[in-house]
């Protein structure tokens, strides 16, 4: 896939899926890839897919790859899990011959466009089929589309990524029906939330846009409570917002107390030491010294920080 020639498009890999079963293979015969690229599976659409199953069968059939005297499913594994749920013994398949890495874009493909898929599972999937498609890393490809996206906002020096690449990335996106600029700027930074808001969200008991406003507090015990109150009273997004701003003026108030009982602390301490002559006690003294001395330390190293923090 290096070459242009050999590229192959996200329809290409479309065109791949079955719709017609060719045979019959008994399930147990079935193994997944290592590499499945989805990793939650909702277990109450499941049983009811498992339903549907057991009264009509599979509509859809499975694409599977031999390797060996051994099958991998390469696309279908929701319908193959509902499948092992309704006890069946046999599942209509297409046999087809991939490489690793055509049958991982076929997976990635069919779970972008066939499947109901939550945001963390989307933004990750199509990572991984630009990934493929470049022949670079994740990480890599979430640069090359912020470099991209800066580009276009002219934050940076043009044409640095290059046409052909450019070409690449906004083929995926056509051929998937969506938009590169919008992915960069509304799915990318889902990624950046943290990882107990994420689960939620692939797990599909709370919306992106819920779940991105919770992420604003930053203290983690009131963005899991917060959290778990959303999804448990199933809040709106307006009473969320509604609590968020609740919760924050309530720190906004601790932090200027907490201020205020500093100040009052260190005009009472300084006023002390004003007065204060050399103790009598040896040992007392050395220790007052000691805190001294740990004081200025410790505010030399704050004012410090502060100058490096301006400096960056």
């Amino acid at each position: 896939m290096t070459n242009t020639q050999q590229r192959r498009s996200v329809s290409d890999y479309l065109s791949t899926l079955p719709t017609e079963p060719e045979t019959d293979l008994p399930i147990e015969l079935i193994s997944l890839e290592t590499s499945q690229p989805r990793r939650y599976f909702d277990p109450e659409k499941l049983e009811q897919l498992a339903d549907s199953i057991r009264k009509f069968g599979i509509i859809e059939p499975l694409l599977v790859r031999q390797k060996g005297s051994s099958y991998f499913l390469v696309a279908g594994e929701r319908r193959y899990r509902a499948a092992k749920m309704a006890e069946l013994k046999t599942v209509p398949v297409v046999v087809r011959e991939l490489s690793d890495e055509e049958a991982l874009a076929v997976a990635l493909v069919e779970n972008l466009v066939r499947e109901d898929l939550n945001p963390v599972e989307e933004t990750e999937g199509i990572l991984c089929l630009l990934a493929l498609e470049l022949q670079i890393s994740v990480e890599e490809v979430k640069s090359l589309l912020y470099r991209l996206d800066n580009e276009q906002k002219g934050k940076a020096t043009n044409n640095v990524i290059g046409n052909e690449k450019q070409a690449q990335i906004k083929s995926v996106f056509e051929g998937l029906g969506q938009s590169w600029q919008s992915f960069v700027n509304n799915r990318l930074p889902l990624l950046k939330l943290p990882n107990h808001i994420l689960e939620e969200i692939r797990k599909g008991t709370i919306a992106y846009t819920k779940a991105k406003a919770i992420s604003t507090l930053k203290n983690e015990d009131q963005q899991k409570t917060l959290l778990d109150e959303a999804i448990a009273q199933e809040l709106s997004l307006t009473e969320i917002k509604q609590r968020i701003k609740s919760l924050k003026e309530q720190q906004h108030n601790n932090d200027d107390d907490e201020e205020n009982l500093f100040k009052q602390q260190v005009n009472k301490t300084s006023q002390l030491l004003k007065k204060a002559k050399p103790l009598k006690n040896t040992r007392q003294q050395k220790k007052l010294l000691r805190l001294l001395s740990e004081i200025e330390t410790l505010l030399t190293n704050t004012e410090t920080s502060k100058e490096k923090e301006i400096e960056k």
